[in-house]
């Protein structure tokens, strides 16, 4: 389905005007119509002001007003005939039907659907809802799915969320080429969710090839979430191609591992910082002992033989590495 864009129905103002005018024609033309009727003259012009009258009302069916942003996709008996763009005041066939099958769905973020809370005088409350309107929006929306448990390509569950922004390019597609877009567009997103997701582990592992050339690398959703981003704006741009949306961006709003796991990783993640701390706090230990064992050496304040080196040694390192305040003994008898 190709996208036929109406430019020469932007003359609303110019037939209501002439409606009106006409009307007024038929009210004068009923009048004096009556008044020669009744001095014997034909009922001619009494009759035709009289039909046009109670037809008249009909040229008002094809004016249509349209803000910016704003399209409307017109149908005559059900052969699509165009779309009206921009703002501005349109007369079109009378009888031409405005499509729009997404005008009831309601998407996260979207407002297209408001419920607005009353209180009558009885004190009841009612809920009133706006009708919904056949008119397409070609501004930037936002969908914000709901949070998704996925398991990642180690099978860690991870629960993820994002938030995706995308307009209407062209009208034709995202009325008639889907039932309804806007669920469409929700499907396409989890579904690309899914499939990029399952490539990446959810911290930095070893031996995983994210980018598929068959080379391990460091990609990872929490480490890479704006490469990972653009691949799912990538392959839910591939998807809904056919609907006329384009995605301007996506971006990953909510990333953490499932609750049943959250505590086991934690404590992994807590592990691991505390080796990490470890290694750091043995190889600055053991610099400082080569360094006090050269400056002894040097300055020849002590000369040491193996064993009281290795002695020296191992109390530097435990008094380094220790997790609490060493307790010094004081030797004050001989060396040996």
């Amino acid at each position: 389905m190709k996208e036929i864009v109406l430019t020469n129905k932007k003359n609303g103002m110019l037939v209501m005007i002439l409606t009106i005018l006409l009307y007024l024609v038929a009210i004068v033309g009923v009048i004096f119509g009556g008044i020669m009727m009744d001095n014997g003259g034909l009922p001619l012009l009494f009759i035709i002001s009289m039909i046009y009258i109670c037809l008249g009302w009909i040229p008002f069916m094809g004016l249509r007003v349209l803000k910016p942003q704003e399209a409307l996709v017109l149908t005559l008996f059900g052969k699509y005939i165009g779309t009206i763009k921009g703002d501005g005041f349109y007369y079109v066939n009378p009888f031409c039907v405005s499509v729009n099958p997404a005008a009831k769905t309601e998407l996260n973020q979207s407002g297209d659907v408001k419920k607005v809370a009353t209180i009558g005088a009885a004190g009841a409350q009612a809920v009133s809802m706006e009708v919904p309107s056949k008119k397409i929006s070609l501004k930037i929306m936002t969908l914000n799915n709901n949070r998704q448990k996925i398991n990642d390509c180690l099978g860690n569950p991870v629960e993820i969320g994002i938030a995706v922004t995308w307009r209407i390019v062209d009208t034709a597609k995202a009325v008639f080429n889907v039932d309804n877009y806007k669920e469409y567009l929700s499907l396409q997103c989890d579904t690309a969710l899914r499939n990029i997701v399952r490539i990446y582990p959810y911290d930095v592992a070893p031996g995983i090839d994210t980018t598929g050339d068959g080379v391990a690398d460091d990609g990872s959703l929490r480490g890479s979430s704006e490469i990972v981003a653009a691949r799912i704006r990538d392959e839910i741009q591939a998807r809904v191609d056919e609907a006329g949306i384009e995605i301007v961006e996506a971006r990953i709003t909510y990333l953490a591992y499932a609750t049943e796991i959250a505590a086991v990783m934690l404590q992994r993640q807590q592990a691991s910082a505390i080796i990490d701390a470890r290694k750091m706090i043995v190889d600055g230990a053991v610099g400082m002992v080569e360094m006090a064992l050269e400056r002894l050496a040097e300055n020849k304040t002590v000369e040491l033989d193996d064993e009281r080196k290795a002695a020296m040694v191992s109390n530097l390192l435990v008094v380094l590495c220790g997790n609490r305040d060493a307790q010094p003994i004081v030797n004050s008898g001989s060396l040996y």
